[in-house]
């Protein structure tokens, strides 16, 4: 886990990306890890935006049981379920 303690904003969207459920709990918090530090503010935005979204529609679409209608969150949760663990 990268050290966050100097970066509020940071900070509040680690905490964000805990869901309750381990499963979304881990492919948030290792999205963050690895890759907000070199996403865009583009890719940051979507990111943000799916943090915004229910759990049950979350878990449904990183399942594969359902895609999001908006193709840059669609992109993202595939994007995020190819990461590997570690």
């Amino acid at each position: 886990m990268s050290d966050t303690s100097d970066d509020p904003g940071l900070r509040r969207i680690r905490w964000r990306c805990r869901r309750g459920m381990r499963e979304l709990d881990q492919l948030f918090e290792r999205w963050l890890d690895r890759e907000w530090a070199v996403a865009s503010d583009a890719q940051r935005g979507v990111f943000l935006r799916l943090l915004d979204c229910e759990d049950d529609r979350l878990w449904r679409w990183f399942m594969g049981y359902d895609t999001a209608a908006d193709a840059e969150l669609d992109a993202l949760v595939r994007q995020m379920r190819e990461l590997p663990p570690g």
